[in-house]
């Protein structure tokens, strides 16, 4: 553009370096000729264009394009210009979904009710009145741009009037008033994986809102949020829980029935278990979303120290005490037990 020769009459210097930039861009817009240029230099495409140099009238075309893309002009250099659709892509739209713990582990499927717009069943989305149809703008001649002469340059810019379109409505829809949609409850099914968790966003293509004049339908996300269990606590695809026994049963040993998500596991607790241990049920966790497999189950075992005492329970648990002294110092904690401390 600073060295067109339109902006630089009767300056030899101006038209002799816009000859340069048009060979440049001839040569790098060839990949035979850039090869070239690599390999031998300017002597390897001096001379085999269609004018001075390698100059070729033809790039002109290819320069409207690069300002277009910068400038906005669309078209420059007489070049000939793309027609803009009307038709818009819809919104995509968000709708919340409580689930219940178990809803969340196995799957389910709900109905989700969406206000979306869809398409007008009157005019079809085209917004104009029944039996009548878009007519050709006049202003650009249904070519959806008008264009500009400047001395050399032919700018070709977006019509004003249909917005690129090539065509107006001059007989709108009255049921839609010219808008080419409505607004609708409608219900949805959602079907939900099974192993989503709190926060899980699902889409489902297509189930937004209508496109404007016949443009396709955007998406519809569901953001799930699962209800908290009584006693299970999930981390990723793993649950704990926590089981009391007594004192006689982590003593002696015993086998307890713990509740899965599955039903009910028999778990054997070994004698002498201390209050905290944990155990592993493997598989019996949640499945892993759009996966295969599942996770574990954790129990935590806590002994369970009797509140009120009969006289007998108490003339046994005093002679226990005599025949199993605890000599009550204080012991030295670990470097690692005092580190998890720290950071719990």
């Amino acid at each position: 553009m600073t060295y067109h020769p339109d902006r630089n009459p009767n300056n030899p210097d101006a038209e002799e370096k816009f000859k340069e930039l048009t060979e440049a861009y001839a040569i790098l817009a060839d990949s035979e000729k850039r090869s070239l240029y690599d390999r031998f230099g300017h002597a390897g495409v001096g001379g085999s264009g269609g004018g001075p140099a390698g100059f070729d009238p033809a790039i002109f075309q290819d320069f409207g394009d690069i300002f277009g893309e910068f400038f906005g002009f669309g078209d420059l250099f007489g070049g000939g210009g793309r027609r803009r659709t009307r038709a818009q892509r819809g919104a995509d739209l968000r709708e919340d979904l409580t689930l219940e713990f178990d809803e969340a582990v196995f799957g389910t499927e709900k109905q989700v009710k969406v206000r979306r717009h869809e398409a007008c069943d009157a005019c079809h989305g085209s917004a104009a009145a029944p039996g009548k149809a878009p007519v050709q703008c006049r202003s650009c001649n249904g070519r959806g741009q008008v264009r500009y002469q400047q001395g050399f340059f032919s700018i070709a810019r977006t019509c004003p009037t249909c917005q690129g379109a090539g065509s107006v409505i001059t007989d709108p829809c009255p049921k839609c008033r010219g808008e080419g949609r409505l607004l609708r409850e409608r219900t949805v099914e959602a079907k939900v994986p099974a192993g989503v968790e709190d926060g899980t966003r699902i889409r489902f293509a297509g189930l937004g809102e209508a496109g404007a004049f016949g443009g396709p339908a955007g998406d519809l996300y569901v953001v799930l949020h699962v209800k908290e269990h009584p006693f299970f606590e999930r981390e990723a695809n793993d649950l704990y829980c926590v089981v009391p026994v007594s004192f006689p049963q982590a003593a002696l040993g015993t086998e307890i029935v713990v509740p899965t998500m599955e039903g009910d596991y028999k778990l054997k607790i070994p004698e002498a278990t201390q209050s905290g241990t944990s155990f592993r049920i493997r598989n019996r966790g949640v499945p892993v979303l759009n996966g295969h497999g599942k996770g574990d189950l954790f129990v935590e075992v806590r002994v369970q120290t009797p509140g009120k005492l009969t006289k007998r329970q108490r003339d046994l648990l005093v002679e226990l005490g005599q025949l199993s002294p605890v000599e009550n110092k204080p012991q030295r904690r670990s470097l690692l037990g005092r580190m998890k401390d720290m950071f719990a």
